[in-house]
């Protein structure tokens, strides 16, 4: 997991081969006036974007979650995103992984919390659990790019 601002984002382009592409997007996203929501596609499904406007949940109302196939670079356009973090590597309570989303969801609880504000970003790779929008009723407006592993 890391967090940085979004004028850092040329630091980490080199850590992935597919990193500079979602950044480059990732940018030319977060200069636009308008935002629609879903998916924006980018690279086929080795590289898209899914922009989520919403109202976070209650801490107590999550689950958990990590990808097998998919890097997430979490960006906050709007808002202040809080996300649980928990070392994948020690969730147990499994709810069962969906191949169609890429998605397993489980019942741990995250161990470390992030307030991804405006202009920031978080990556999550497989081995990162986390709980996105866990602010509590608050507004949130962001970017994530999926990236193929």
């Amino acid at each position: 997991m890391m967090l940085d601002t979004l004028q850092n984002s040329g630091q980490y382009e080199t850590f992935h081969p597919l990193f500079a592409g979602a950044f480059e997007h990732l940018r030319e996203l977060a200069s636009r006036e308008e935002l629609s929501d879903g998916r924006v596609d980018v690279d086929g499904d080795r590289i898209y974007a899914v922009v989520v406007r919403g109202s976070g949940k209650q801490p107590e109302n999550i689950s958990t979650e990590t990808h097998r196939r998919y890097i997430d670079i979490q960006y906050t356009a709007e808002g202040v995103d809080r996300i649980g973090w928990l070392a994948a590597a020690d969730c147990r309570l499994s709810k069962g992984y969906n191949s169609n989303k890429d998605l397993e969801l489980y019942s741990d609880s995250p161990t470390t919390w992030l307030d991804v504000g405006p202009g920031q970003f978080a990556i999550f790779f497989p081995s990162d659990a986390h709980a996105p929008m866990t602010n509590a009723g608050q507004p949130v407006l962001k970017i994530v790019m999926k990236v193929a592993v």
